[in-house]
């Protein structure tokens, strides 16, 4: 393993590495011709070999095979992307280290997921089960072009399989395991006439907990989930119909914490806390109170219609989607076993999209697409930060003894000579905020045929937001008031309007020597429209209201915080070669990209007390290389390798901005301050590793009447976290996760099959958050264990 990835060796992976590199080396020079994965990324079906874009395309069957069970779940498998988590947030999700850093909801995703070529939304919307799937394409770099929905660092596309006429293909998959783990899915094609049909799928899973919580006994992070998908296809000479209808309940754990009980934040916490702060149990294990409850709960109705029609010198396509979702999420975001910080959100919202484009169909040189679109978004949504009103007091309190050389207070009585307990003793603040999202774009790109081996691209795309926003904070019902979380109150919306908007390019090359080679060159610009701050507010010269003010009206003077729009130029070269006489095909891509003001959210001192504030953090460069092949080693064995590595280069995060009496840096330690080569100016994007990659080897070997099938599977991440400042406490290890399955496979179109995920029970966290304050730094999730389990299905023609 470390000479694939240059890490720690995995002794229990190199067996099955040294056998694959011994089958590539012995392979014959022609094994078998590859099935090619059908893409439409270009807005025209094409094998995903002849897209010059830095594209993953992932079948269906690779999807089932390798058991992925949501939309994150393809993560695993796409060089250059990392971030899953076990929850419906994509603030994780990073695509060549561009991330959504903000958990609020006034702003947009850095990366788009869409189904269908619908736009899934945001945190809680758009995480959904991949059940019944054709394909899944995961595109990375700007991607403006391709969508109706700008989509900066890039996008998650999954396609349902449709409703097919005259065909009645059926089947039904059942999944059993440990921790009563159990799936079903199936799904059936239904051909009503000559030139109508319709496809009905369902899908549920549930399994218990797995993560030990020392502090209660129980076993967290668990989900049952349930989905059912109508789908139906019109035909006619001309014209073709498709409609989906998709829902999906989704009930499961939030996510789980781990306080880091080590280094500087911590340490002021064990300082200034006069109870027992002890996190007890192993670093594997969670030790929280979840005073506040989990739940992570969605329910998601989508409904989309698309019309096609041939229109002779080219295709229009409308595609119009309605989307409405309910989703409540809690969670003990502290990590302690103290009511230090639970966090709720509450979200519900309704979505509309229109495109229409249309595509050329001419054998001319000239090749084209050009379209509009439109959304209107309408979000409501309610925050609430709830901890100990005692806990707070020992914190702030003895933060400003220590400073002032006072003497200790071991709660709120100790120093308020009057004071009063709510009637549960908890600080409970609430935000209420309100949006009213809209915006169009248009955009044309020409493909031109310069000789018979030489193709170049131009694309023009011009993009409007408008956004209605407003926030409310009542005033809390406790003696404290508004003090840790908003540090104000309002007696009414406080609301703002602004637009955003930005025209787009892009270049591109494309070398086609031979039928069995392509290169290309793609420059791209990338665009995410600025928004609203969830948590702070502002007179027009930025500056905040005063600490604990209470009773602010729209009268007073003060909007909703805001921050700038978020830029990227982004260059790409690449090469596609299929060798072995079609045996096998290699995609490599080289990029880097400069990209400014991204979107950062951050607690700044605003004088007394923290505001969590999102910032336009400086600029960061960016390169790195993917790689990966597929090759059919012989008749009966293939394999598929990805890998990705990136370096990035951050600048402008330590530059506060006083105007305001507002430190807004990102960094708490100077360049040269430790001496140790921390700092801020020149550090990496933290959260993303700088290596990645995934292989999957498949053995299929005929027998009797049928086919046994063996699958083995490994997805690895480089290190990571540590923050802005790189400590060292926060720093998640590279790991490797295995999969084996083993199974039968009937010429009657039956199987079963045995696997083990997580085979040699790896262990690692999603991801770290640095925090800071009361609020310690902490690990989340963490990795599911080795799982054992049973697979069996039948499917019919």
């Amino acid at each position: 393993m470390s000479k694939v990835f240059g890490t720690k060796p995995n002794t229990k992976l190199l067996l099955p590495l040294a056998v694959s590199a011994a089958l590539i080396s012995t392979g014959p020079a022609v094994a078998q011709t590859l099935e090619e994965v059908i893409v439409v990324a270009t807005k025209r079906e094409q094998g995903v070999m002849d897209v010059p874009l830095a594209i993953t395309a992932l079948s269906g069957n690779f999807i089932e095979e390798t058991n992925l069970n949501d939309v994150k779940d393809l993560i695993a498998y796409t060089p250059g992307v990392s971030g899953n988590s076990q929850d419906s947030y994509i603030d994780a999700v990073s695509i060549r280290g561009v991330r959504t850093q903000d958990f609020g909801v006034g702003g947009d995703p850095s990366s788009a997921f869409f189904k269908n070529d619908l736009y899934e939304g945001r945190n809680g919307s758009a995480v959904t089960s991949l059940f019944d799937v054709e394909r899944a394409e995961i595109l990375r770099g700007p991607q403006g072009f391709l969508f109706g929905r700008n989509s900066i660092g890039g996008a998650f596309s999954v396609h349902t399989r449709k409703a097919e006429i005259g065909s009645n293909d059926a089947f039904i998959d059942f999944d059993f395991g440990q921790r009563e783990h159990a799936v079903f899915e199936g799904a059936v094609n239904i051909p009503v006439s000559d030139n109508f049909a319709m496809r009905l799928a369902g899908y549920s899973s549930h399994e218990e907990g797995f993560a030990k919580n020392v502090f209660s006994g129980n076993d967290e992070i668990d989900h049952s989930k349930k989905a059912i998908r109508w789908s139906t296809r019109y035909e006619s000479d001309a014209l073709s119909i498709d409609t989906v209808v998709d829902w999906e309940d989704r009930k499961q754990s939030g996510s789980m914490y781990r306080a880091i009980d080590s280094g500087d934040i911590w340490d002021a916490l064990d300082g200034y806390i006069v109870d027992d702060t002890t996190v007890n149990g192993n670093n594997q294990q969670i030790d929280s109170d979840l005073e506040g409850g989990d739940a992570d709960i969605g329910d998601l109705l989508t409904i989309g219609v698309f019309v096609e029609y041939d229109l002779g010198f080219a295709t229009l396509n409308s595609n119009t989607g309605y989307k409405d979702h309910d989703y409540y999420y809690s969670e003990d975001y502290d990590g302690t076993s103290l009511n230090i910080n639970n966090f709720q959100f509450e979200q519900s919202g309704q979505y509309f999209q229109q495109e229409l484009r249309l595509t050329s169909t001419g054998d001319g040189p000239l090749n084209w697409y050009t379209g509009v679109s439109y959304y209107d978004e309408d979000l409501d949504a309610e925050f609430n930060a709830i901890g100990s009103e005692d806990l707070m007091c020992q914190y702030y309190l003895n933060y400003y003894a220590e400073t002032y050389g006072y003497e200790f207070y071991s709660g709120c009585s100790d120093y308020y000579t009057d004071f009063y307990p709510s009637s549960d003793g908890n600080l409970v603040e609430t935000g209420m905020l309100k949006g009213k999202y809209t915006g169009w774009a248009a955009y044309v790109n020409l493909d031109y045929q310069v000789t018979d081996e030489l193709m170049a691209s131009v694309g023009v795309r011009y993009t409007k937001d408008d956004k209605d926003f407003g926030i409310l904070v009542p005033e809390p019902d406790s003696y404290l008031g508004p003090y840790f979380t908003y540090g104000f109150a309002t007696d009414e919306y406080i609301e703002d309007s602004k637009s955003w908007s930005d025209t787009t390019t892009r270049f591109a090359l494309t070398w086609t020597p031979n039928d069995d080679a392509m290169f290309f060159a793609n420059y791209t610009q990338g665009f995410k429209s600025g928004g609203f701050g969830s948590f702070w507010i502002e007179d027009a010269q930025g500056v905040p209201p005063e600490v604990a003010q209470t009773g602010i009206t729209q009268a007073d003077g003060f909007r909703p915080g805001t921050f700038k729009p978020e830029q990227m130029d982004s260059y790409e070269i690449g090469f596609k070669t299929s060798y072995l006489d079609g045996a096998g095909n290699f995609d490599l891509t080289a990029f880097m990209y400069d990209y400014t003001d991204a979107q950062v959210i951050q607690y700044v001192d605003v004088g007394d007390t923290f505001s969590a504030r999102v910032l336009n953090a400086g600029k960061t460069d960016g390169m790195g290389v993917e790689a990966s092949t597929t090759v059919a080693i012989s008749e009966y064995t293939t394999l598929y390798l990805s890998m990705g590595y990136l370096n990035t280069d951050v600048t402008g995060l330590g530059d506060p901005d006083l105007d305001d009496g507002v430190n807004e840096s990102l960094c708490s330690i100077d360049v040269d301050q430790e001496g140790d080569g921390r700092g801020c100016e020149g550090s990496r994007i933290f959260w993303a590793p700088k290596l990645t990659g995934a292989a999957k080897l498949d053995i299929d070997v005929p027998v009797d009447h049928g086919t046994i099938a063996t699958s083995f599977e490994v997805s690895y991440e480089g290190e990571r976290g540590g923050a802005w400042e790189g400590n060292r406490e926060g720093i998640i290890g590279s790991y490797a996760v295995a999969n084996l399955r083993v199974g039968y496979e009937s010429d009657n179109n039956w199987y079963v099959q045995a696997y083990a995920e997580n085979l040699f029970n790896e262990f690692t966290w999603d991801g770290y958050n640095a925090n800071g304050g009361i609020i310690p730094s902490h690990f989340f999730g963490p990795m599911r264990p080795r799982t054992i389990g049973i697979r069996t299905g039948i499917s019919w023609d």
